[in-house]
C-alpha cells in the first residue's frame, strides 16, 4: 500500500546506479571475512557491464538447456553448476540424465561466455562495494530461470513470495541478476521489487541488465507475478565464505 519508486525502467540505458542502504544484523550471525563480508550495503543497477548480444547468447544457451525439460508449472530452473533441471514436478541432474547428449546442446563457447559474464559480474560488484573480487566466492544456487503465467504446481513455483536472500542460502553475501529478455516486450508483470519501508522501489528487466545487491534483510525482494510471455534471468551469487565456494561449471 505504500509508495512505489522505479528505480530502473526498461527504456534507460543506465550506466551505473548504485544506492547504499545501512546494513542488517544478519552479516552478525555468520563468519566475517575481513575485506569481503558487506560493512558498505545497497543496490545497484547497470546496463554497461553486459551488452545485449552478449545477454541474447546468454538466453539462448537457457533455451537449449530448458527444452529438455521444465517444469509443469509457471518458473523453471537450470543450473548449470549443479545440473538441476526443472522437469515435471520434479528436478533431474542434466549431466546424469542426459549423458553425452550435452555435448550436442552446450558448445565450450557457450561455457566461455557464462564464464566471461560472471567474471565481469563479480567485478562490477567488487568496485561497488569497494572490496576484492578475489575475496569473493561463486556459490550455490547459481541458475538460469524461465518465468511464465502458467498456474504454480509446486512451491518451487511460488516464486513471488517475499524473501531475504541470506536467510534463505546461508552463503549469499551479494546477489546479482543478469535479465535476459525485455519488460513489456518480452513478457509483462515479473519486475524486481526491493521492499522497503513504505515504500517499493522497482526495476525493469531489460536484456543486458545486471541488478546486484548485498543479499541481508536490507534487501528484503521479491519478483511480480508473470503476467503474460516469458521472462529469462540469470542469478549469480557470491559468498565471502571459500568453504560455500564452487567452481564455473564445465562441459
Amino acid at each position: 500500500d505504500g509508495v512505489t519508486e522505479v528505480l530502473a525502467r526498461h527504456s534507460e540505458n543506465l550506466r551505473d546506479k548504485f544506492i547504499e542502504i545501512p546494513c542488517s544484523e544478519d552479516y552478525d550471525s555468520h563468519k566475517r571475512f575481513e575485506g569481503c563480508t558487506p560493512r558498505k550495503c545497497g543496490r545497484g543497477v547497470t546496463d554497461v557491464v553486459i551488452t545485449r548480444e552478449e545477454a541474447e547468447r546468454m538466453r539462448r544457451i537457457a533455451e537449449r538447456g530448458l527444452s529438455l525439460g521444465g517444469s509443469d508449472g509457471g518458473a523453471s530452473i537450470l543450473d548449470l553448476h549443479s545440473g538441476a533441471l526443472s522437469l515435471g514436478k520434479h528436478f533431474v541432474n542434466l549431466y546424469r540424465y542426459f549423458g553425452d547428449k550435452i555435448q550436442d546442446i552446450f558448445t565450450e563457447e557457450d561455457f566461455a561466455l557464462y564464464r566471461d559474464v560472471r567474471q565481469r559480474i563479480q567485478q562490477r560488484i567488487a568496485q561497488a562495494f569497494g572490496i576484492s573480487s578475489a575475496s569473493m566466492y561463486l556459490t550455490k544456487p547459481t541458475f538460469f530461470s524461465r518465468i511464465n503465467n502458467t498456474e504454480a504446481k509446486t512451491t518451487h513455483d511460488e516464486y513471488w513470495h517475499p524473501h531475504v536472500d541470506k536467510v534463505t542460502y546461508g552463503s549469499f553475501d551479494y546477489t546479482s541478476l543478469l535479465y535476459l529478455s525485455d519488460y513489456t516486450e518480452d513478457f509483462g508483470g515479473g519486475r524486481f521489487v526491493f521492499m522497503d519501508a513504505g515504500s517499493n522501489k522497482t526495476i525493469e528487466p531489460r536484456a543486458g541488465r545486471v541488478s546486484f545487491f548485498t543479499s541481508g534483510s536490507e534487501n528484503l525482494h521479491r519478483v511480480e507475478k508473470v503476467h503474460w510471455g516469458t521472462r529469462y534471468a540469470i542469478t549469480i551469487s557470491f559468498t565471502c565464505n571459500p568453504d560455500h565456494g564452487i567452481g564455473d561449471p564445465v562441459l
